[in-house]
C-alpha cells in the first residue's frame, strides 16, 4: 500500500482543491437544479393529469427503471470508450429531450403516458451517463480522497434538491410545468461547456477495446468473484426497495395528507434535500469514527424513522422533520454503497461495477415505487408509508446477518510486472482457445496451506476472466500439482494477466513460497485444436501440430 492511501480521512485534502473537480462539480450543481425543477414539474403535472397513485408513483419509477435496464451496458461503454465523450453525448440528449418536453407541454399535447415516455427517455440518458460520470471521479481526484469526492457529488445533488424543488414549485405555480421543463433544458448548457474543455490525463490503452457483449460478461464475472462487492449489492438492493416510497409518494403526502399544492410539494422536497446535504457533510467525519456497517445501518434506521414520521404527520412542520431525517439517511447510505463499490474495483472494471450497483439499487427503488404506490392506491398513503418504513427497518437489520466489510485497504493498481511471452508458433490475438497449465512441487507438509492459497488463486483467476479452473495432483508423482485453466483467445490471456493487481502479490508470494522444486513453476501455454478441422488433402505439419509451448518462468 502506498503512503497516500494511509492518510487518515479527516486529514486528506478536499476534492475542491482540484480545479477540474471543482469546475465540473459546479456545472453539475446547476444541471442538478434543472433536473430537480423538471422532476417537480413532471410529478405535479401528473397529479393534474391523473388521480391514480400508481401513475403518480410511476413518474420517479420511469427515471429509475432505465438505470436497472441499461446500467450494465452503459458501464461496459464507459470502461471501453472515452468517458468524457460519453457524458457529452448523454448531456446533449437530455438537453434535446427536455426541450421537446417543454414544447409538447406548451402546445397542450401532454398525456399521462406521453409524460412517462419523456421521463423514461430522460432516465435512459441519465442511466447511460451515470457509470461514465461515477467512474470519471477517479480520473479527477487521487484515490485517497475518492470517498470525499463521491460524498461531495451526493451533496451537490442534494444541495440542489434542498432548494431546487421549492424553486420548481414556485415556477410551476407561476408559469406552469412547461417553464420548469425549459429551465431544465437550459441547465445542461454549462456542463456541456465544461466537459468540452476538460482533457483528462489518462494512461494509454495498449490493448484493443473489448466487444461490448464480452465486456458485460467480464464485468458480471468480476463482481460475481468479488465477495465484498456482492455483499454491497445485496445490501443496496434491500435498501433501495424500502427507500423508494419516501420520494415516490411525496406528491401524495403534499396533496392528500398536508392538503397543499405545488409549493407545499416543493417545500417538502427541499426539506429532504436539506437533510441529504447535512448527511453528505457529516459523511467524512462519520467515516473517520465508525465502520461502514455502522454508518449504513444507522442511515437505514434514520430513513425508516423519517418515512414513518411523514406518515404520522398531519402538520407540515413534523413532515419537514421527517423528510430531513429521510434525506440524511438516504444520502449517507447511497454514497457509502457507491464508495464501497468504487474502492473494491480496479480502474479497468470500475464503471461496470458501479453500473451493477446502480442497477441493483435503483432497480429496487423502481420496484419499491410501484409496490408502495399499489399499496397506497388500495389501502391509503399512510399504510404505504408505514409499509415502506417497516421494509427499511428489515433492511437495516440485515446488517446483523450480512455486515458490510471495510474497504480501501487493498491496492488495486495493476501489478505491471507481466510481459507477453514470445512463442515459437506464430499466434494472433484471436487465436484460441488457450489452455494454461502451471506445475508446482509441493511437499506433503505444505499441502493444507497450498490448498488454501489455491482457493484464493481460483477466485482471482475467475475474477480476471479465466474459465474451467482446475487443480490436479499427479498420481505417479505425489508432490506434483498442476493448476489448469483456459481463456477464449490469446488476447483474453493477455488481458487476464494484465488485470492482476498489487493486492494479488501476497497470494502469488504465498504459493511461490510453498513451491519446493529446483526451478520456478513451469508454465505450459497450449492452443486447443480439433482434429476434424484439419484439411484432408494436406498432411499435418509437425511444427503446426506441436501446440505445447513450455516456458520455465514464473509468469502465468
Amino acid at each position: 500500500m502506498d503512503s497516500v492511501t494511509q492518510i487518515p480521512p479527516e486529514k486528506a485534502p478536499s476534492p475542491f482543491s482540484i480545479p477540474v473537480f471543482r469546475g465540473i462539480w459546479t456545472a453539475s450543481l446547476a444541471s442538478n437544479f434543472g433536473g430537480l425543477i423538471q422532476s417537480v414539474g413532471a410529478a405535479w403535472m401528473m397529479t393534474s393529469l391523473s388521480a391514480s397513485p400508481v401513475l403518480i408513483a410511476l413518474v420517479p419509477a420511469a427515471t429509475t427503471l432505465p438505470i436497472m435496464l441499461l446500467s450494465l451496458w452503459a458501464g461496459a461503454v464507459a470502461d471501453n470508450l472515452d468517458r468524457r465523450k460519453v457524458m457529452i453525448l448523454c448531456q446533449s440528449a437530455m438537453l434535446l429531450t427536455s426541450a421537446l418536453l417543454a414544447a409538447a407541454a406548451w402546445a397542450g399535447l401532454i398525456t399521462p403516458w406521453l409524460l412517462l415516455g419523456f421521463t423514461f427517455a430522460l432516465g435512459c440518458a441519465t442511466a447511460i451517463n451515470g457509470p461514465a460520470w461515477q467512474a470519471s471521479v477517479g480520473d479527477m481526484v487521487p484515490r485517497t480522497i475518492l470517498p470525499s469526492a463521491v460524498a461531495m457529488n451526493s451533496m451537490g445533488f442534494n444541495l440542489a434538491r434542498s432548494v431546487g424543488p421549492a424553486l420548481g414549485g414556485v415556477i410551476v405555480a407561476a408559469a406552469g410545468a412547461a417553464a420548469a421543463f425549459l429551465v431544465n433544458a437550459l441547465s445542461y448548457v454549462g456542463l456541456l461547456v465544461v466537459l468540452a474543455r476538460w482533457r483528462p490525463d489518462l494512461p494509454p490503452k495498449l490493448l484493443p477495446r473489448e466487444r461490448l457483449g464480452v465486456a458485460m460478461v467480464a464485468g458480471v464475472g468480476y463482481v460475481a468473484a468479488s465477495p465484498k462487492i456482492k455483499l454491497v449489492l445485496l445490501r443496496a438492493g434491500a435498501f433501495g426497495i424500502g427507500a423508494a416510497a419516501v420520494s415516490a409518494l411525496m406528491p401524495l403526502v403534499a396533496r392528500d395528507l398536508l392538503g397543499g399544492g405545488a409549493l407545499t410539494f416543493g417545500v417538502t422536497s427541499g426539506a429532504f434535500g436539506i437533510g441529504a446535504v447535512m448527511g453528505a457533510l457529516s459523511s467524512r467525519t462519520l467515516r473517520a469514527r465508525f465502520s461502514i456497517e455502522t454508518i449504513v445501518r444507522s442511515a437505514a434506521l434514520t430513513l425508516a424513522l423519517g418515512t414513518a414520521l411523514t406518515a404520522a404527520s398531519p402538520w407540515l412542520a413534523l413532515a419537514i422533520l421527517g423528510y430531513m431525517l429521510a434525506g440524511a439517511g438516504w444520502v449517507l447510505a447511497l454514497s457509502t454503497f457507491n464508495v464501497s463499490v468504487q474502492m473494491s474495483a480496479p480502474r479497468w472494471v470500475v464503471a461496470r461495477a458501479v453500473a451493477l450497483y446502480q442497477m441493483i439499487a435503483f432497480g429496487g427503488m423502481a420496484g419499491g415505487a410501484w409496490l408502495f404506490g399499489w399499496i397506497s392506491e388500495h389501502h391509503g398513503v399512510v399504510v404505504g408509508l408505514y409499509a415502506a418504513a417497516s421494509t427499511q427497518f428489515v433492511a437495516a437489520m440485515l446488517g446483523f446477518w450480512r455486515p458490510l466489510p471495510q474497504v480501501g485497504d487493498d491496492n488495486l493498481d495493476p501489478r505491471g510486472d507481466w510481459h507477453e511471452p514470445d512463442t515459437i508458433i506464430p499466434i494472433e490475438p484471436r487465436s484460441g482457445p488457450v489452455v494454461i497449465t502451471i506445475e508446482y512441487h509441493i511437499p506433503p507438509g505444505s499441502i493444507v496451506p497450498f490448498l488454501t492459497a489455491m482457493s484464493e488463486r481460483r477466485r482471482i483467476r475467475r475474477r480476471d476472466g479465466a474459465h474451467g479452473w482446475q487443480l490436479l495432483r499427479d498420481l505417479g508423482e505425489p508432490d506434483l500439482w498442476v493448476e489448469r485453466y483456459h481463456v477464449s483467445t490469446w488476447l483474453d490471456y493477455v488481458r487476464h494477466n494484465q488485470r492482476r493487481t498489487v493486492a494479488d502479490i501476497a497470494n502469488s508470494e504465498a504459493i511461490a513460497a510453498l513451491h519446493a522444486g529446483p526451478d520456478a513453476p513451469v508454465v505450459h501455454r497450449r492452443l486447443e485444436r480439433q482434429t476434424g478441422s484439419l484439411p484432408i488433402s494436406r498432411a499435418p505439419d509437425a511444427r503446426e501440430m506441436s501446440d505445447a509451448m513450455t516456458d520455465p518462468t514464473r509468469s502465468s
